[in-house]
């Protein structure tokens, strides 16, 4: 039980910071990109380059997926996303998928379709025992890192002056502007630490999740899940949904497999029953 339940967390933390970045484009900055599963794929690869060509250390290899899929997501912000801000959202919704098969090409073409796989570090490999339980000291790091990680873009958006701003940029661009912030700046900021989140959650899921070209489209409906449940109001809303999405899925597998795969898809109807708008958004 308790195997399964720390399982759970860790794939729901993983889940959370893939997806955060999701729901703060949707939510703070009202843009829909389909293609945050592409910066998610450039922290994996670069990940697999850096560990398996390179010989750099695993760990220097996370804040590495972090750097480059940021620099990613501000060139495209900057050259491409910039230009479909006022647009509708289908508009956004068709550039972002034409961008997600892009890069599957690209991947494809550079890195082949074969799945990739990587080596972790001697002391992320072994496992704890915790009463009856076997607990792998990867999940153990995944569930420490993502929850610091968690707290600290709390702080950020609701206790820092950063946080005010881009909050008030998303109320009301033109009054913002005429008060001297530079919504511009704060967009490109935020959209490029977005990216910066997938990219090191990519980094983190190679090991859990596996990596080929298919995987910006593979895990799209589970960022849109968490972001639906959660709402995008709030980090809070998608990390408490993360978990429960996480926690519901991995038990669902390991006690009834064969409906198991079904699990995630069953807590999302009934959250978005009871609460249309996700679990923590303004109604």
């Amino acid at each position: 039980m308790l195997t399964v339940l720390v399982d759970g967390v860790a794939y729901g933390m993983l889940l959370f910071i893939l997806a955060c970045g999701l729901s703060v484009t949707m939510g703070l900055m009202n843009f829909i990109n389909l293609a945050h599963g592409a910066f998610a794929m450039v922290g994996g690869y670069v990940t697999v380059i850096m560990l398996n060509d390179m010989g750099v250390p695993f760990l220097a290899c996370l804040p590495a997926a972090f750097v480059l899929a940021a620099l990613a997501g501000v060139v495209l912000e900057r050259t491409l996303y910039v230009r479909l801000y006022k647009a509708s959202h289908l508009d956004q919704v068709m550039f972002t998928i034409g961008l997600v098969f892009i890069a599957m090409a690209t991947a494809d073409y550079f890195m082949g379709a074969q799945q990739k796989l990587i080596q972790l570090p001697e002391f992320l490999r072994g496992r704890v025992g915790i009463g009856d339980a076997q607990i792998s000291y990867y999940r153990l790091f995944i569930v420490l890192l993502c929850g610091l990680l968690a707290v600290g873009l709390q702080f950020a958006l609701t206790r820092t002056r950063f946080g005010a701003q881009l909050r008030a940029a998303v109320d009301d661009g033109r009054v913002a502007r005429g008060l001297g912030i530079d919504v511009s700046r704060l967009f490109a900021v935020t959209f490029a630490v977005g990216s910066g989140l997938a990219g090191l959650g990519g980094a983190l899921g190679v090991e859990l999740l596996g990596l080929d070209p298919t995987f910006a489209v593979r895990f799209m409906i589970y960022f849109l899940i968490v972001v639906a449940v959660g709402g995008t109001d709030s980090i809070v809303g998608p990390f408490l949904a993360s978990l429960l999405l996480g926690i519901g899925d991995v038990a669902g597998k390991y006690y009834v497999p064969g409906i198991g795969s079904f699990i995630i898809y069953a807590i999302m109807v009934g959250v978005l029953i009871v609460r249309p708008q996700g679990l923590f958004a303004r109604r």
